[in-house]
């Protein structure tokens, strides 16, 4: 069946891993503390610090042993919902008021748009929340690039590692697994894709091979008739 669809990893894949690591981790690490203190009755904040609570089985924490949490969380790049929620608060602070822009790989933005002018629908599926993966496109080195997608889905659809979670990703996107083609630079991500029957391509741009899967090192060499 012809691909009508691109859902794309963006760590390692659209965009840099030392951005996320070097520049957007360190930022909010910096940040958080002094948001979520300030920011704490704000409801949408504060739904998140009660899910703080609940994932880390500390019911009674407070405030300051929150911030705690977040930060050990950050260390040790736990994919936690409500880190991931607060993250995206805090960044997107910063990405308006001009501290941040969201990289994104040359080669990417190009095969993006014209994929986009050649009719594939684009969504993104990153460990990132959705609020996030809007941000690094949204203000990116090269524009706006929201336009370009359909779509966003974080890990509210499920782990990235497992088939389940590209089985309800299809369903919503409304194809066939078939027809969506899948990029990360994750091998164990594109095992789980494929299991769930969508079509693949590994990202590998230091070289290499994702084995079981075909492999290219930009999104420039990546031709769409073939898959």
């Amino acid at each position: 069946m012809p691909i009508k669809a691109i859902l794309t990893d963006i760590e390692g894949t659209t965009s840099a891993v030392s951005f996320v690591f070097d520049v957007l981790f360190p930022f909010a690490a910096r940040h958080l503390p002094e948001f979520v203190l300030a920011r704490a009755d704000e409801p949408a904040v504060a739904l998140q610090i009660d899910a703080v609570r609940a994932e880390s089985g500390e019911a009674g924490a407070s405030l300051e042993r929150v911030v705690e949490i977040l930060l050990g969380w950050i260390a040790e790049d736990r994919k936690a919902t409500p880190l991931k929620a607060l993250q995206g608060m805090v960044w997107e602070q910063g990405y308006r008021a001009g501290q941040l822009k969201g990289h994104v790989y040359p080669d990417a933005v190009e095969a993006l748009r014209r994929w986009k002018q050649e009719g594939y629908d684009l969504y993104v599926y990153s460990s990132g929340s959705i609020q996030a993966q809007k941000l690094i496109f949204g203000c990116s080195e090269a524009g706006d690039l929201t336009p370009l997608f359909s779509g966003y889905f974080d890990t509210t659809s499920g782990p990235k590692r497992e088939a389940a979670s590209y089985r309800q990703i299809a369903a919503a996107i409304g194809l066939p697994a078939e027809q969506i083609l899948f990029l990360s630079d994750v091998v164990q991500e594109l095992d789980a894709a494929l299991d769930a029957g969508m079509q693949t391509i590994g990202l590998a741009r230091e070289g290499g091979v994702l084995e079981g899967h075909e492999t290219v090192a930009s999104f420039a060499v990546i031709d769409l008739a073939r898959v």
